[in-house]
């Protein structure tokens, strides 16, 4: 009879730290320096890139190894969208080349450059013209109505000179009668 499995204790082999999977993108090794410092993480707890073929942050296997590369990983959010592969950028290997110490200074040092990016002048409202009160807009209308009566003022003189010379009770043939009381305006 065989001994319990209780009575016995299994220890893991000692196994070589390697990629899950063998399979190996076609496409040339992603070197790290041609990303920018922002792009990626060598931290040794969360070793992540992102892929620039899905802009997915993707984690990075065998970090310490001869072989690194990109986990195989879908483009969308995960529990959001539809679980479609990233063909281009799953399981390609990665040249690390950049030293964790040099990446913090380039991350500290672009952030150092930037800061003083901002705008420091104000950008000014453009300046409205205020709309005139309700009584200045009265006077506006006055003062329009008074210069159309005097433009035509001079020719409603010339009718009336004209019809004055005609004998009482003629009319030009074709007018409707002239009026007998001329109205003005009391203001």
């Amino acid at each position: 009879m065989p001994p319990s499995t209780s009575t016995l204790e299994r220890t893991a082999r000692p196994r070589r730290s390697r990629t899950r999977s063998r399979t190996v993108n076609a496409r040339p090794a992603l070197a790290l320096s041609a990303l920018k410092p922002h792009q990626y993480d060598l931290r040794p707890a969360c070793a992540s890139l992102l892929c620039p073929d899905c802009e997915t942050w993707v984690p990075i296997t065998g970090f310490g190894t001869k072989t690194p590369k990109v986990v195989p990983h879908d483009t969308g959010r995960a529990y959001k969208d539809a679980a479609v592969r990233c063909r281009l950028g799953s399981n390609r290997l990665i040249t690390i080349d950049v030293t964790v110490r040099k990446w913090q200074e380039r991350l500290e040092g672009g952030h150092a450059e930037t800061v003083h990016r901002r705008r420091t002048t104000a950008r000014r409202k453009p300046k409205v013209e205020v709309a005139p009160a309700v009584s200045q807009i009265a006077a506006q209308r006055w003062a329009l109505r008074k210069e159309r009566q005097a433009a035509t003022e001079a020719a409603v003189l010339e009718t009336g000179a004209r019809r004055a010379q005609l004998p009482d009770g003629d009319v030009l043939l074709g007018t409707p009668p002239a009026p007998t009381v001329i109205l003005r305006s009391e203001r």
